[in-house]
């Protein structure tokens, strides 16, 4: 799949020729072939009803993020005609008992993947502190597969984060970052923001894995009905959001790849604006240009690290496998699987 991302709030598309041509402050910065291009990804950027008109006749994926990082929606032309698999979807999630058998599926493989990780790294850094914590959220993770009432299942999750993001500063092992917790919206400091921008990236993944099967993105059980929220995808990416986001953000960091000079920081009074422009000089932390296109370019290095398919023993990639992971979770759905079953991280 080509795609292309266009990163600098406050930039404008318009179309010449084969090309979208990316302009910022009435000067041309770069361009885009549509030739082959099947999803683009912009970050506080406008479009032309030109652009418009052209994504759509060539059926591009395109993806809205505000100048935060935070999904706003996507032009998409729908081409499912799988009236059955959504059907079966809202059978399926509509059944109480169903839907608490999901959500707990999901929260106690998020748990187990995060406490498994604070130990591994417990063992390599001889951290006390991580490996108290990984066993405290393996509890929490033997709970919430018990779990009978969907409240009580978001609030094991909600305490299993809370006591992972509690230590995370301890995975952190070169000076100049700080993190005391986490913030998303907006995120406050500069490990926040790569988080922040990486789950976006991922649940992006995710919800793109969930339309390709044909099933409905805003329909989930672990995460409530909210307007605009795609609650499926946000429900899928908890499987991924430990090896695939938190170890990508904790790599880059540790290996020096950004330092806190890649970041502008500010101290900031509200955080809202009239415009891109004003919400851009509201953000109390932003990637400066060049090191958010190297991030990017880790990103999509990382997305295709190949990788053996434990099911099927085929080789594919990190993106690959999460669109596998997407059609074994409607074979399930579809009563053609007897459970979903996550995958097996055996090493992390």
């Amino acid at each position: 799949m080509e795609r292309y991302y266009v990163l600098e709030p406050g930039t404008y598309l318009r179309k010449q020729g084969d090309h979208l041509v990316v302009w910022r402050q009435n000067e041309p910065v770069g361009q885009i072939p549509l030739e082959g291009l099947e999803q683009l990804v912009l970050v506080g950027a406008s479009l032309s009803g030109a652009v418009v008109h052209e994504l759509v006749r060539r059926r591009v994926e395109t993806v809205l993020l505000s100048p935060w990082g935070h999904f706003r929606g996507r032009i998409v032309v729908d081409e499912h005609k799988h009236v059955a698999r959504r059907k079966a979807q809202y059978l399926r999630f509509s059944d109480p008992k169903e839907a608490v058998r999901i959500a707990r599926l999901l929260v106690e493989t998020k748990l187990k993947n995060a406490a498994r990780f604070l130990s591994r790294r417990a063992g390599e850094y001889g951290v006390e502190k991580l490996r108290e914590a990984s066993a405290q959220i393996l509890g929490l993770a033997r709970m919430a597969a018990w779990e009978e009432d969907l409240e009580l299942v978001r609030g094991l999750e909600g305490r299993g984060a809370h006591l992972y993001f509690g230590v995370f500063s301890d995975l952190i092992r070169v000076p100049g970052f700080t993190f005391s917790g986490r913030t998303k919206r907006p995120p406050l400091d500069p490990v926040n923001a790569l988080l922040s921008f990486t789950y976006t990236l991922l649940t992006n993944e995710v919800l793109t894995a969930v339309k390709i099967v044909g099933l409905d993105p805003y329909l989930g059980t672990l995460h409530a009905e909210d307007y605009g929220r795609p609650s499926l995808a946000c429900d899928l990416v908890e499987e991924w959001r430990v090896h695939l986001g938190d170890r990508l953000v904790l790599g880059l960091i540790n290996r020096r790849v950004v330092g806190p000079d890649d970041f502008v920081q500010r101290a900031v009074t509200a955080a809202d604006g009239v415009d891109e422009e004003d919400l851009r000089a509201h953000r109390p932390v932003e990637m400066k240009p060049r090191i958010a296109r190297a991030y990017v370019d880790a990103y999509e290095r990382w997305m295709n690290t190949p990788i053996q398919c434990p099911f099927a023993g085929t080789m594919t990639t990190y993106r690959g496998i999460i669109r596998d992971q997407a059609r074994r979770f409607l074979r399930f759905l579809m009563g053609e699987a007897p459970a979903y079953e996550p995958f097996p991280w055996r090493r992390l």
